[in-house]
């Protein structure tokens, strides 16, 4: 066995299975581990993903936010044990793969266009109702 396949089985055992599907441009909550002295808590970070790097045990991804009128940054082990869960709130409609520009800004400007109609999954069969299969006359 070479040392790649190795490094590769052992990563696969420590991958999360459970992750919540979000992209750069959403806005999401993540749920952190905190551990002071012998307690722990669980503290929420929301913001916007403005980059998404690495693959496999080391994919990190990057939270913007504004709080108090100043910005701060945060990036995260995709699968790191500190993190408890990850909630999609709002889909972001965007045309680049990294938001670095989000930096700088504030106000409307650090706003990320929501997406008004999602699309449908691919793997739905589509249902058949009853008021499909009535015809209607035309008239002329």
């Amino acid at each position: 066995m070479s040392k790649l396949a190795v490094i590769q089985k052992l990563e696969s055992k420590q991958l999360k299975k459970d992750i919540q599907e979000f992209r750069i441009g959403d806005t999401i909550r993540v749920h952190i581990r905190i551990i002071e002295g012998e307690k722990e808590r669980i503290q929420v970070f929301t913001g916007t993903v403005i980059a998404r790097k690495g693959s496999g045990l080391s994919e990190t991804f990057s939270v913007h936010r504004v709080a108090y009128g100043e910005g701060m940054e945060r990036v995260f082990l995709l699968h790191s044990p500190r993190i408890s869960k990850i909630e999609l709130v709002k889909e972001g409609d965007i045309r680049r793969a990294k938001l670095y520009y989000l930096r700088g800004s504030s106000g409307k400007a650090s706003k990320v266009k929501g997406k008004i109609g999602k699309k449908p999954k691919k793997n739905v069969a589509p249902v058949e109702s009853e008021s499909a299969s009535v015809s209607v006359p035309v008239t002329e």
